[in-house]
């Protein structure tokens, strides 16, 4: 008898099979997929008798396959025979292996039942002291700059007073939120960096937002990027845009809770409806009564904890790998870890031509457009200020993504060195990371990584709250009551959206959503990618006119939802194709229906630098 002892892996996106390069002992086990990444073996290695024809069947090991590390261990002995070629059924954290053979046509009526055990840690009283006197620290902050609020001016503009080093790091959190901060180090722990590209993308605009956008937004001295579209087409189409902003901001809010919460309740065993409680309520309450220069100083904190914390996960793990740094480095090589992607021009797959394309209007949109950045824009003291401002994010984009890829590698070795420590009851991809702070780490720091965590997806929900405010009270509020806005207006504003945020998270915690990264870019497409192209299209033609700008708008939304229904391209590319279909219709339309076009010379991006 010959046992056959090889493995195959096969992917069904690419409709093709690979040959695994480990040799695999078990030839007839029955397997049961467990957590994210994990297959169990229950026996199924041939005991066979050197010299002797006799088959006495298989052994009782129950084996533990992780998919991603290509690792394979022996987890215990099984008290009980565990028949092999049967069928298992699993329900909760109990499985069940019905009546099958123990030898070749021999069977057992015995049916098997055994209990996946979760793993248990509490989280201790050091650790929830650190946590508590983080949150206090953050409600100290906006507590401080309470005070200063004196009117919207200062609500929402910081009365142009903060430095732009605080401000480049504000834009920097915001853009890096709880997505980036646990969903990098999955990507690049489970596949390669690929999607490298799309955080480094910031470089490729730079030019423009520094010599375009900054110098366009500053000259007019907007409040909001949206009053710009009402003195180049009409007030309907500032207020549609303001309003898709809104619920943009609400829909995102509610993304940046609910990640962080289920990884932290899968984890650590926290109430998920706690967890997004607990980060909506204290983000809420210090963006509400300390206004943006709360929400920048408290991101610039986060910053830094978010940094340091992914720091500290490498110089602990590397001394828990053998040869340390050069043994990462070179092991990950070895499998291929730091390939950026294919090659090929496939704008269905994220090959490097989709990554590039995808995150050059991605990034142009966002830090062209996007209220959050155009606010920070106009909160330093001077043009060249805002300039410094997004150069210090650029800046720290860079080795930021290198160090978020790197944590994910590093976590990949070491976990394929460890590969017992991997948790076979997790069921989110995007938990490795908090999986390794709370299983790996010491009390204290545990409690410090876990607030970085909170950090990364509070910096993104203070920018949320602060800018959905801004544009409901500049461009709606101020439409239906034309008295001037005062600061309690403001600050009931930010209370609404943000509960508005707070409860569409408790939403998303009771829906069954595969991947909110795929999720999030439909969104993004749909909403952000028509609002970029809208603001190009009135920046640099004379043409465009309101009923353009409309129809590019209703255009680009029905283009989206037959992109994302029949998937023509990657779901990277959402955010391009509704960037350039709101141009290209609104364009044309303007062409066509020329009538309404207003005298606009100098609110087009090259009149207005010219002056």
């Amino acid at each position: 008898m010959k046992v056959l002892t090889d493995g195959f892996v096969y992917n069904p996106r690419m409709k093709s099979w690979k040959k695994l390069d480990r040799q695999f002992p078990v030839m007839a086990g029955t397997a049961l997929p467990t957590g994210i990444n994990h297959i169990l073996l229950f026996g199924g290695v041939p005991q066979l008798i050197p010299g002797s024809a006799d088959h006495p069947g298989f052994d009782n090991t129950v084996r533990l396959y992780h998919t991603i590390t290509n690792t394979l261990v022996e987890r215990e002995i099984s008290p009980y025979i565990l028949p092999v070629t049967t069928s298992i059924a699993k329900k909760d954290n109990a499985f069940y292996i019905t009546s099958g053979e123990v030898k070749p046509g021999i069977r057992t009526p015995e049916i098997v039942q055994g209990e996946i055990i979760p793993f248990e840690k509490k989280l201790g009283f050091l650790n929830i002291a650190v946590i508590g006197i983080y949150f206090a620290l953050l409600a100290w902050i906006g507590y401080y700059f309470s005070k200063r609020q004196k009117n919207t001016e200062d609500y929402f503009k910081g009365g142009g007073r903060l430095p732009w080093w605080a401000v480049g790091l504000s834009i920097f959190g915001t853009s890096l939120s709880a997505i980036t901060f646990m969903s990098i180090p999955a990507k690049a722990y489970a596949s390669d960096w690929s999607y490298m590209l799309v955080n480094v993308g910031i470089l490729m605009v730079v030019p423009v937002i520094l010599y375009l956008f900054i110098p366009f937004y500053r000259k007019l001295n907007v409040t909001t990027a949206y009053e710009y579209l009402e003195l180049r087409f009409n007030s309907l189409i500032r207020v549609i845009c303001s309003l898709a902003f809104i619920l943009f901001q609400v829909g995102r809010m509610g993304i940046v809770m609910y990640l962080p919460a289920i990884a932290l309740n899968v984890i650590t065993g926290f109430n998920i409806f706690l967890c997004i409680g607990l980060m909506g309520v204290l983000s809420l309450i210090y963006t509400m009564i300390g206004g943006i220069e709360a929400v920048v100083w408290t991101d610039a904190l986060q910053v830094v904890i978010l940094l340091g914390g992914a720091i500290l996960v490498v110089i602990v793990a590397v001394f828990n790998i053998p040869e340390g740094f050069s043994g990462i480095v070179r092991e990950a090589a070895v499998d291929n870890k730091f390939s950026l992607g294919s090659f090929d021009f496939n704008l269905k797959q994220s090959t490097l031509w989709t990554v590039l394309i995808a995150t050059f209007f991605t990034n142009l949109t966002t830090y062209g457009t996007d209220q959050t950045m155009v606010q920070r824009y106009m909160t330093t003291g001077t043009e060249k200020q805002a300039r410094k401002s997004v150069l210090t994010n650029a800046v720290l984009t860079i080795p930021a993504t290198l160090l978020f890829f790197f944590v994910g590698t590093v976590l990949y070795v070491y976990y394929k060195h460890n590969p017992q420590e991997l948790s076979i009851t997790v069921s989110d991809g995007d938990a490795i990371l908090p999986w390794y702070i709370y299983s790996e780490l010491p009390q204290g720091v545990v409690g410090l990584l876990i607030s970085g965590i909170l950090a990364a997806a509070m910096s993104t929900l203070s920018s949320s709250m602060n800018s959905a405010a801004t544009a409901y009270v500049t461009d709606i509020h101020s439409k239906i009551n034309h008295h001037k806005v005062d600061l309690k207006v403001a600050k009931i504003a930010t209370m609404l959206l943000g509960a508005a945020g707070i409860l569409f998270a408790y939403l998303m915690a009771t829906w069954d959503i595969n991947s909110l990264w795929d999720e999030f870019n439909k969104i993004l497409g749909i909403i952000l990618g028509s609002l970029g192209g809208l603001f190009l299209l009135g920046m640099i033609t004379r043409r465009a006119n309101a009923t353009g700008a409309l129809c590019g708008i209703i255009g680009s939304i029905m283009v989206q939802l037959t992109m994302i229904h029949f998937q023509t391209v990657h779901l990277l590319l959402y955010t391009t194709t509704g960037f350039v279909s709101c141009f290209v219709i609104g364009y044309l339309v303007s062409c066509l229906f020329p009538g309404d076009r207003k005298n606009i010379d100098h609110l087009t991006i090259y009149k207005v630098l010219s002056k």
